[in-house]
């Protein structure tokens, strides 16, 4: 009684996850049963979150629960298995059409969704009721196709029949009795001849696409690959010239500082000197102006006998040393000094500005793709079996990449462009001087600088 008034459904003894009957059954804590294998796989992918939930009710459990295997529901499983009601109580396998699915012609009520066409009969059937194209020899001969809206395009609208022969003449398809009023004496070929071909032919085109695509693909990697080299070049070698001009401005700031001591020692030297010299003038300054001041009192002494023992023990005056050549410029500097410090100033920005210059142009000369890049065509001809050929071609033309042709400083690039641009000769050492500084320079070789 109790299994006549029970209809056993497949689906209440599937597995939520594998969709298939269930197989070692075991219920979780929520009261949720599933395969053992589908549960643990489950929850061994959120292993890593410590939290595990229930695929259904997406209950969460930590820690993990442990499983046991549900016995009463097993031994369902397994009945249900064995007496195979659920085959006879299951319902057949029915998937109905929707909104943009083909509707299966012989199908009442709600339709089914169709998976084939026959051209033949002009009709799209489901499973179901496909069937009969199958196991009758009747259908043998009916040609099935994908499931589609579109079966009247297959039908000649003149005639009203199968469009099997492809016209070359006029590109189209048409019947056989086409082929006997307008389309007679035309390149008729059957349709399934013409489709090989052109399968053929887009064969063909998908190797060649394929092709340029490798090389495309490969050109790419090999722009990808000079870019990540030019990009570590270059930082490489901005490294390297910060630390070539913190070594030039180090060995500037030691050439400053000791210009600096020099002119601090030649001070030292040419003030002392002059100092002696001065306290040696004063010394016989003043001895002579004391045998002065003995002489005028000699001179005004009455007595005469003191004037005469004292004229006999007087001496000649002492004889004064020689004296070096003293300049008596008030207007001494060190004038020569700042004009030989000017002149390597000079000569200097000049060293700088053809280094710069030959610096710049090399960093020009620093790229990835050509400024000029040739135009690339391809070309390629298929050629079928009745004579007709397609040609396919495709020029790609490259623009050249490369640097801005807006005009630039030739000395330094970032600046904005100027409204003349210097000219550059070379002097007789080889160094590289511009227009204004060649004439300096000249000057400066015409006068020698002082030693």
């Amino acid at each position: 009684m109790a299994q006549a008034g029970v209809v056993l459904d497949r689906d209440q003894f599937n597995c939520s996850i594998c969709l298939d009957v269930l197989r070692d059954p075991v219920t979780i804590p929520c009261g949720h049963s599933y395969c053992s294998v589908c549960i643990q796989n489950y929850w061994d992918q959120d292993d890593y979150l410590g939290a595990f939930v229930c695929p259904q009710c997406r209950q969460n459990f930590n820690p993990r629960p442990l499983l046991s295997r549900n016995t009463m529901l097993a031994d369902v499983v397994e009945k249900f298995k064995k007496t195979g009601l659920q085959e006879a109580a299951a319902p057949p396998n029915q998937s109905f059409a929707e909104a943009d699915d083909v509707e299966c012609d012989v199908c009442t009520g709600r339709k089914n969704k169709a998976v084939r066409s026959c051209l033949v009969c002009l009709a799209s059937y489901c499973d179901l009721h496909l069937q009969p194209h199958y196991d009758s020899a009747a259908f043998k001969k009916h040609k099935l196709v994908a499931a589609s809206k579109r079966l009247q395009d297959n039908i000649c609208p003149r005639h009203d029949k199968l469009l099997e022969v492809y016209c070359r003449t006029d590109r189209r398809c048409i019947c056989y009795l086409c082929l006997t009023d307008e389309h007679k004496g035309h390149d008729t070929v059957l349709a399934e001849e013409e489709i090989q071909q052109k399968q053929k032919q887009l064969k063909d085109m998908k190797q060649s696409s394929q092709l340029r695509i490798q090389q495309r693909e490969k050109e790419a990697q090999e722009l990808r690959q000079g870019i990540f080299s030019l990009i570590r070049s270059a930082r490489a070698a901005a490294e390297e010239s910060d630390a070539v001009f913190t070594e030039l401005i180090r060995s500037i700031e030691l050439k400053r500082f000791e210009v600096r001591e020099l002119i601090k020692a030649q001070e030292k030297t040419a003030v002392g000197e002059a100092e002696k010299l001065l306290d040696k003038i004063q010394k016989e300054i003043t001895e002579l102006k004391k045998n002065e001041a003995e002489l005028d009192k000699l001179s005004n002494s009455d007595d005469p006998v003191h004037f005469l023992q004292t004229c006999q023990s007087l001496h000649a005056p002492a004889v004064l040393s020689a004296s070096p050549s003293v300049t008596a410029d008030p207007n001494l500097t060190f004038g020569p000094v700042m004009t030989a410090v000017s002149d390597f100033k000079g000569l200097l920005q000049e060293v700088c500005q053809g280094g710069f210059v030959s610096i710049y142009e090399r960093v020009r000369d620093v790229v990835i793709v050509s400024p000029q890049s040739p135009v690339v065509q391809l070309n390629t001809t298929h050629s079928g079996d009745s004579g007709s050929a397609q040609q396919m071609e495709a020029q790609i033309l490259i623009p050249p990449l490369g640097l801005d042709q807006n005009p630039v400083s030739p000395l330094n690039p970032f600046l904005p462009p100027g409204p003349a641009v210097p000219t550059f000769a070379f002097s007789p050492f080889g160094s590289k001087l511009s227009t204004g500084s060649r004439q300096r320079h000249l000057q400066r070789r015409a006068h020698p600088r002082r030693k």
